[in-house]
């Protein structure tokens, strides 16, 4: 565990589940894979948003290996919270021995059945779980019984099944098992870029008495205040969104300079690596740049070279 992680036992840990009883929508900062890093956490917290989720962790490797504890999860004391890690696995007990590494820092855990990458799905991890209501039962069943801390919360995230009958019965089963709250993915496992079947969510939250989140397709904070009144959704989800747009969830419509000079202070703090640094601000300066600007932008090959530019350019 890196230093940063160690830190962290004595901080104050929260109750995400109190969020959901706040009588406000949740905002929640997607799990996105090389993505929604400390860095980033640490950037859209500033603007509006209520929780965080680390990118998806194979749990295996995470138990078995102390390099792969270091490189996958970074947190700090100052304010990285609440803050959930979401792990892939398919075995209750690996899964449990997860959970117990990053109980001390973290406020919960989030199961990954949702992912529908090929790899994923091959493994026996993502959104293979779906159709397999009693092992989800059976792994959060562990987690509740064996994480001694009562507020610590044990989610899933889901897509949809063609059937819906299946999606209400496997949240039902999940629900009856403890799971703190569900978020849904409006779509199947095949679909990627079709529209985003809120009407689903919506018949989800209705069968449950536990919290909903709605995730996909949400673009601004009208897109989330949309989903939140189609599905009445506790919690709306982005991912694409916020990297186009942190500051999202405070209510802008583009990146404003501010979070791009907050976004260049945070990374260099942090040590984010170079392609990472440059990465989101390809995505927070999508609808800012021209296509002649991008070319040149795009290509930039070192840190000195991109501060160069912004402050060319922007004044950053």
């Amino acid at each position: 565990m890196t230093g940063d992680i160690v830190e962290t036992k004595q901080c104050q840990l929260k109750d995400p589940m109190d969020l959901f009883h706040s009588g406000q929508v949740v905002k929640i900062c997607a799990p996105m894979v090389r993505y929604s890093k400390l860095a980033f956490r640490t950037l859209v917290r500033r603007y509006g948003c209520d929780l965080c989720y680390t990118p998806m962790i194979v749990a295996a490797d995470f138990v078995r290996s102390a390099k792969a504890r270091d490189s996958e999860f970074t947190t700090n004391k100052v304010g990285d919270h609440p803050l959930i890690v979401q792990f892939a696995a398919k075995e209750a007990q690996v899964l449990c021995d997860a959970a117990r590494i990053v109980c001390p820092f973290a406020d919960g855990i989030d199961l990954n059945c949702g992912c529908p990458q090929r790899w994923a799905m091959a493994e026996g991890y993502g959104a293979c779980l779906i159709n397999k209501p009693e092992l989800i039962q059976d792994m959060v069943r562990h987690v509740r019984n064996q994480i001694d801390n009562p507020r610590f919360s044990v989610s899933i995230k889901i897509r949809i099944h063609e059937d819906l009958k299946r999606t209400v019965d496997l949240c039902q089963k999940a629900e009856a098992t403890g799971v703190s709250w569900i978020t849904v993915h409006g779509r199947s496992v095949e679909e990627r870029h079709q529209p985003v079947h809120y009407d689903a969510i919506k018949i989800i939250k209705q069968s449950m008495s536990i919290p909903i989140v709605a995730n996909g397709d949400i673009k601004t904070l009208k897109d989330a205040e949309n989903v939140h009144h189609l599905t009445g959704a506790d919690g709306i989800m982005a991912a694409r969104g916020l990297l186009a747009n942190p500051a999202m969830f405070a209510g802008y419509e583009e990146t404003p300079l501010k979070c791009i000079q907050d976004w260049v202070d945070i990374a260099l703090e942090h040590g984010t690596p170079f392609t990472c640094f440059h990465h989101h601000l390809m995505y927070m300066m999508e609808r800012l740049t021209s296509k002649q600007e991008k070319k040149v932008f795009n290509v930039l090959s070192s840190t000195s070279a991109v501060l160069d530019y912004l402050n060319d350019h922007y004044g950053v």
